[in-house]
């Protein structure tokens, strides 16, 4: 008797788990997650920030080359220094799948224009040709999560 009821109980917490599963499933028809038109505002005046900054990369980059090593680490903690901060913000506001990506991308970046401030503190030019490298992919890479709608 013992035995049968417990077949019973099993059944029934089977068929309770069952309908409560399909009921959890979600709706077919529901819409694929968009960014708010708050967030999108929030994202493309940050984007606003990063865009200049990767606009001065040719600067950078002529910089790099004549190994001026303090007019280097002066546009690194001048105009460039509020990319960080802006990435952040961007990242906060982006959907919840891609805020792992450009949360790394953004730290690579970040990391990439950390080495060329040493590099150029250390006068080494070996290394800030590198490190500048790293920054460009970096600034290309991390535009890559950046929603087109904020960039146009």
């Amino acid at each position: 008797m013992l035995s049968a009821l417990r077949r019973i109980a099993a059944f029934c917490l089977c068929v309770c788990l069952c309908f409560g599963l399909a009921a959890c499933s979600g709706n077919g028809n529901a819409k694929p997650a968009t960014i708010s038109p708050e967030d999108m505002a929030v994202i493309r005046r940050q984007a606003e920030g990063f865009t200049q900054a990767q606009e001065r990369l040719p600067d950078l980059a002529a910089l790099v080359n004549h190994r001026d090593w303090t007019f280097t680490r002066n546009l690194i903690h001048g105009p460039m220094q509020e990319v960080g901060r802006e990435m952040l913000y961007i990242n906060q506001r982006l959907l919840p799948n891609d805020r792992a990506e450009a949360n790394k991308l953004a730290t690579k970046l970040k990391e990439a224009l950390a080495d060329v401030d040493e590099a150029a503190r250390l006068q080494d030019g070996t290394r800030l040709q590198k490190s500048y490298t790293s920054v460009a992919t970096g600034f290309a890479n991390y535009a890559r999560v950046i929603p087109a709608d904020a960039l146009s």
